[in-house]
């Protein structure tokens, strides 16, 4: 295996910027970059001339990740050259937040199957249901089969977000690529490094992923008292603080939602994903320091393999909220990650508008927010 990447920080020239990589022939780039390069069609045009036999996804970002960098209003673009694995992709519109389950579903079943060992999947970062998107995937999955990637993002603004696929730059649509054979290997960590704060509050009305009523009071009153000056700037200020979701048991889930939008009238706020209807919800804080030693967390159990033949590639998907959080140090997270994995993997990623990951070794795949994910690939 081989990788190599190129990171254009601006749109002029792409075609000669993309040379190297089309030298060494890559069987999959991932493109990971900020909105204009999607929204016009200069970037597309440039990778289908250059590369017209490779397998392209990317999507649009709240910062991009290269090596110990976190940039922005650039594009990174990272090649790779398999031996032994081989590369497919489908993509699904996505026709609206209810149509997110369906969506998983039917591209579940434009991949093919035979031989398929794991699915990266980038999906759109708004007016989608994340978890019922990644249930809807994995209900039409071979078992055994693991999933991870992120879903886009445009920079915090929640406005409009782009995926890179078969039919190019596009604001609806679900990408998900297969990895084929036996000699691929993965390794996940995911971990978030927010801390709570106030009492948990049983979910008392909530449907799929918009919640209603916390403790039999609307849920946007509740949130607002804990916001206190913060909630004038809602929804935007409520990726500083998400909530975490506890079983019935008050047993921790280790899995955060972040909260998309907000209904004034309904008094509700819609999350990123579906809640836990019998459950409770703890609202969460933090600060930069808990968060770089979460993403350490992450890297922690995800040394690069050993037996790896020839290059590693290392995919950090972070979430824009912790980038919001830690400001001018955002990139000491991503050091902290590069430090732990070492010299061995190419590193490339995005912040995002939520990571799809596995919270540890066997476990099941889940939408996170407000979470580091590291998923470390190479060849035996």
């Amino acid at each position: 295996m081989r990788v190599q990447q190129l990171i254009l920080k601006n749109r002029a020239d792409i075609d000669a910027a993309l040379a190297p990589l089309a030298a060494m022939s890559p069987d999959l780039v991932l493109v990971f970059g900020a909105c204009p390069y999607f929204a016009t069609p200069d970037l597309t045009a440039a990778l289908r001339r250059q590369l017209p036999d490779t397998i392209i996804t990317g999507c649009s970002t709240a910062g991009e990740i290269a090596g110990k960098r976190v940039y922005d209003d650039s594009c990174v673009i990272t090649a790779i050259r398999f031996v032994h694995t081989t590369v497919a992709i489908a993509d699904a519109i996505i026709c609206d937040m209810a149509d997110s389950h369906d969506t998983g579903e039917r591209l579940a079943q434009a991949l093919p199957h035979g031989g398929l060992t794991a699915v990266f999947m980038l999906g759109t970062g708004v007016a989608i249901n994340g978890s019922a998107l990644i249930a809807g995937l994995q209900s039409n999955l071979p078992p055994g089969v693991t999933v991870s990637g992120g879903l886009a993002a445009d920079g915090g603004a929640f406005r409009q977000t782009w995926t890179l696929g078969p039919r190019g730059a596009a604001d609806n649509t679900i990408v998900a690529v297969g990895l084929y054979g036996e000699r691929i290997r993965l390794g996940y960590g995911s971990h978030a490094g927010w801390e709570a704060f106030g009492p948990a509050r049983k979910v008392t009305r909530c449907v799929d992923n918009v919640l209603y009523g916390l403790d039999g009071a609307r849920a946007l009153d509740i949130y607002k008292l804990y916001l206190g000056d913060h909630a004038r700037d809602l929804p935007a200020s409520g990726l500083l603080f998400p909530f975490e979701m506890l079983t019935a048991a008050h047993e921790k889930s280790n899995v955060f939602r972040t909260i998309l939008a907000i209904d004034e009238e309904q008094g509700s706020l819609t999350l990123a994903g579906d809640i836990l209807a019998d459950g409770y919800l703890r609202l969460m804080h933090s600060s930069t320091n808990r968060l770089i030693d979460g993403a350490e967390t992450a890297a922690r159990g995800v040394a690069p393999h050993a037996d790896a033949q020839g290059d590693q590639l290392a995919l950090l998907v972070s979430c824009v909220g912790r980038k919001l959080v830690m400001g001018d140090r955002a990139e000491e997270e991503v050091e902290a990650v590069a430090d732990l994995l070492g010299g061995a993997p190419c590193i490339a990623g995005f912040y995002s508008n939520g990571e799809i990951g596995i919270a540890q070794p066997h476990g099941a795949c889940q939408l996170h927010n407000q979470t580091m994910t590291v998923t470390v690939l190479s060849e035996a």
